[in-house]
Formats: structure tokens, sequence, C-alpha cells
């Protein structure tokens, strides 16, 4: 009796942990589940070229319900986000934004910068080895091969075993590259000239897919040939200085920088397309082009978390031309805000609300116009790159017998032409210290280092921090120069940037949608902890270079 009452006991802790395991099992794939379906189906991030933090408070009280407001309200507003190195350049930062790390690691160290192997200047997304596709320029030769690190896109390909798509688009050629990586299905920019179509390079595709053809047939880029007014009464810009004024540059054919503008009748001067990239319809038919790719892609519409990566380029254009302080540039950003409104209806209507997160962040910002600046007493003004370029050939043949010692002086670096210092037998430690000594000698230049000291000294505050973070031992220069704040190498119109000053680093991070808590925070941030957050969101590897860290404070 006592062996079948065993038996009895056996049986049913079998059948016990076997529901049990059959439970836990259950448990477990549902929370495998659970974390699948958490995840965004898409990510968008918009990169708004040329966005000052101070555009989101300035131009707040004119801003519509759905747009930047609208960020700001449902998501997470990063106030004192910072890039952390230099220089403040379009390619540095769209690559920084989407790398996790800054251009010591990811390589592109400027826009354009002289190649010291190659032994000419090359550009950040320049590829001889391809052709354009959908233009018959021979110009628009353009991949990401340049840039040595991945993105998170990148990442996510592989996470996904490349079923997840990316997608780059912008009017610049860089904006849409750089962010999209190494691994994406497309990047479209937009070719002006007599042409106004997206296109992209065999590095991607062979041809045009039917949808872009069909949008660059469409006539939607003869659309924007139209007359730009204000969207609203000008009187009512009162965030801006006065429409005429002596700090705007304007188009060719207009003798005064004011509104309106007849597009139509001044493209012949400007480049025909061209035109449209300097005014907010440039960001209008990227806004156009990118809600198209959503639909034809298919993009968030499967289990595979895809990636569309945005620049909205013209912010760039206008800023340039007319200055942080105009009319122009705050019409810009109010149409700029609407057309973000029509991104997020889009997203709404094709993925569906809580199925996708965007960030929405700058390349840099930008200073206000020196010329400005100086009219009102704040110390600012411009750099006399002649003068100084006749003082430092006087200093180098008068000490060394010869200029040929320097092979290249560009982006605020000098580069020693290292055989003729050889040839000459001279020691270069000694020639750097020279250099460096007559340089800082010069109006307007506020600090001198070298690239012993950038390799050899570990900064972690100050300039000096963010000219480390901004050298590649490979491709910078041998000497760094720094000029004096609000000083610039530009015409006395419009505005620039490049600098590791506030105006140029401190720009918006906003968060927004599925996995995104609401909230604010004064911490500083910097742009390369971008990509580690999106990264921590998707549960996928960093960047292979990343060196930015995931704000798990904005994470739900």
């Amino acid at each position: 009796m006592k062996k079948y009452l065993a038996l009895i006991i056996l049986i049913c802790i079998f059948f016990s942990c076997g529901s049990q395991e059959k439970t836990t099992n259950s448990a477990s794939e549902t929370k495998q589940t659970s974390v699948l379906d958490s995840k965004p189906k898409l990510v968008v991030g918009i990169v708004v070229d040329q966005m000052r933090y101070d555009y989101l408070t300035r131009f707040e009280s004119k801003f519509g319900e759905g747009g930047f407001k609208r960020m700001i309200r449902e998501g997470f507003n990063c106030k004192n986000n910072h890039f952390n190195y230099i220089p403040t350049y379009t390619g540095p930062g769209h690559a920084s934004i989407y790398t996790g790390t800054t251009p010591k690691y990811h390589g592109v160290i400027a826009n354009y910068w002289y190649s010291k192997k190659e032994k000419k200047n090359v550009y950040c997304a320049s590829d001889d080895s391809v052709i354009a596709v959908g233009s018959p320029s021979k110009s628009e030769r353009m991949s990401p091969h340049r840039m040595l690190t991945t993105t998170f896109a990148d990442e996510n390909r592989l996470f996904t075993q490349m079923k997840g798509k990316t997608i780059g688009i912008s009017i610049k050629d860089r904006g849409a590259i750089l962010p999209a990586g190494h691994t994406a299905n497309a990047a479209y920019w937009f070719r002006g000239k007599g042409e106004g179509n997206f296109i992209t390079s065999n590095y991607y595709m062979e041809e045009l897919p039917k949808w872009v053809e069909d949008f660059n047939n469409s006539g939607k880029a003869e659309s924007y040939l139209r007359v730009w007014n204000t969207m609203y009464d000008i009187s009512t810009y009162t965030e801006s200085g006065p429409d005429l004024n002596d700090f705007e540059g304007g188009f060719k054919g207009k003798a005064a920088a004011t509104f309106p503008y007849d597009l139509d009748a001044l493209k012949e001067e400007n480049s025909w397309f061209d035109i449209i990239k300097s005014t907010p319809y440039g960001n209008s038919i990227v806004t156009d082009f990118t809600i198209e790719a959503i639909k034809n892609e298919g993009l968030g519409k499967d289990d595979f978390t895809d990636v569309l990566a945005v620049s909205f380029s013209s912010t760039d254009y206008v800023g340039h031309n007319f200055g942080v302080n105009s009319k122009e540039i705050q019409d810009t950003y109010l149409r700029l805000d609407k057309d973000i409104e029509r991104l997020l209806i889009a997203l709404d209507n094709q993925v569906g609300e809580g199925n996708y997160t965007v960030f929405l962040t700058a390349d840099h910002g930008a200073v206000n116009v020196p010329a400005y600046l100086q009219s009102i007493n704040i110390p600012a003004g411009y750099l006399d790159y002649d003068d100084r370029k006749k003082r430092f050939g006087n200093f180098l043949v008068d000490k060394y017998g010869t200029g040929d010692i320097i092979e290249n002086v560009s982006n605020n670096q000098i580069f020693f032409n290292k055989a003729k210092l050889k040839e000459l037998g001279l020691n270069i430690r000694e020639v750097e210290k020279a250099l460096a000594d007559e340089q800082i000698s010069y109006s307007n230049v506020a600090k001198v280092y070298t690239a012993t000291t950038m390799n050899s000294t570990n900064f972690t505050t100050g300039i000096e921090e963010l000219l480390q973070n901004g050298f590649n031992q490979k491709r910078s220069g041998d000497i760094i120069i720094v000029d004096d704040i609000a000083h610039i190498a530009y015409s006395r119109t419009g505005s620039t940037h490049g600098s590791g000053l506030n105006y140029d680093t401190h720009v918006p991070l906003l968060f927004f949608g599925a996995g995104i808590k609401h909230g604010e925070t004064y911490n500083k941030t910097v742009i390369p902890d971008i990509a580690p957050t999106i990264s921590a969101l998707l549960g996928i590897s960093f960047p292979n270079g990343a060196t930015g860290q995931p704000l798990g404070f904005v994470l739900d």
C-alpha cells in the first residue's frame, strides 16, 4: 500500500513540475513577445541644420501646437545639450549624432579637409568609385566610406539580420549619407541646378525606385518656385530684427534683402532650383519626399525596426544668407514647425501613435552676425586671413629659408610637409613650437596648440577638451588655431559656425514617442549620447566607436 502511495505522489510531482515548466515557458515567451512589442517599429531622427537652442524659446509664442510644442509637451526636452568637440560643421555634426562619438574616432573632421595620405583636399562624402543615380552630374559621386565607424542605423541592420530598413533624406548629400551609415538601403539628396530632383548613387542602387521617379516627375520642385512672403503679418515678427538692415545677404537680382522674394523671377540668377534650398521651401520638399518614403517603403509596417534619418538643411542656407536675427530665419522656423507637424501627422497615420520614436537635434548652431554685434557694442569682428597668410609666409622664409615646409593650411590647422622637414634636417617638435609661438602673436588668435600636445595631454575641460575630441591623429593637422570669440572669416552679412563656443555648441535635443518619458532636464547632455540612447531603447549594440552614454532618464 505504501508503495502505491509513493508512486501516486511521484506521478503528481511529475505532472506538477511539467505544468510549472509550461507555465514558466509560457511566461518567458510572453515576456519575450512583450519586449519585442515594446520596441518602436520606426525610429525617426530629425536633424535641423544650424538650429540654435534659443530658436525653440525665441519663437515659441508663434509656434503651433502640433510641431515643436507637441514634441516638448508629450516628450522629453534636454535643455542643456551641447556639442563636445571642435569643429562644429555639418559633416562632423551628422556623423557624431548617429555614431555616438566625435571626429577623434569617426574621422569626419570637417566638411572638407586636407588628406595627408592623398595630398589633396577631400569632401566628407565624396567617393570616386561610385557614380550618381538619377542625375547626369559627375560631381554627385557620394558614399559614407570616409566615416570610420558604424551608426546606430548600421547596428540596427546588423541586429535585425538586415531586415530593418534604413533610409536617409536631406537637401544636402552629407546630411542624408552620413546618418544612414554604411549599410543603408538608400540615401537621397536634392540635386538643384537645372534638375530639381532627388537623387542617390550606385553605392545604394543602380536605378531610382519608381516612387522616387514619380515624385521627381510630379512637378513638386517647380511648385516651390513661388513667392516667398512671411507666413503671418510681418509686423507680428517681433522676435527678430528689422526686415531692412545692413546684416543680410539676399539673392542676386534683388536690390534689398527684404520680403517678398519672387523665386520664379530670381531663379535664373540664383542657379535655378538651387534657390529653393535657401528658402523654407527646401524643408517643405524634404517633408513631402519623406512622407512619400514612409508610405512607399512601408516603413514601420513589420516586426523589424526601421530607421529614417531626415535632415532639414534649408535652415542652414537661410542662416548663412540672412543671419541669426533676421525676419527670414524666423519665418523659416515658423514654416518648419508646420512641416514637422505634417510629418508627425503622417507618422500617426502611416505607422500609428505609440509605434514610432522621434528625436530632434541640430548639427551645430551659429554666431550672430559680427557686424550686428559690433553695432550694439558687443565684442566681435572679422578675420583677415590674407594678412595672416602674408605674415606667416614671410616668417617661414626668414626662419627656414622656404615656405615649402608647410603642405596645407585649412580649417584652422597647419599641415607640415614631413618630407621637406626631414630633407632640411629640422626637428618637428622644435618647428611645432616655433610656429605655435608665431601664430599666437597674430591679431584675433586666441589659442594655439600642437599635435604633440593633443596626443600627449589628457584635457577634461574647456576648449582644449573640445579640440582634443575633434582631433584625429591620422587626419588632423600639426598646428591647431583657435580664433577670438565671435570673430569669423566670412562676409559682413549672414551667419556662420564652427567654433566650440556656446552659440555653436548649444542645440536642441528632443525625444518623443514610443519608449520616451515626459519631462525635461537642465543636466548637461552631449551629442554623442544620442546614439547610445537610441541603441538602448532598441536593445541593440552601441555603434562600434561610441563614446557617449545612454540617457536613461529619458527612457520609459
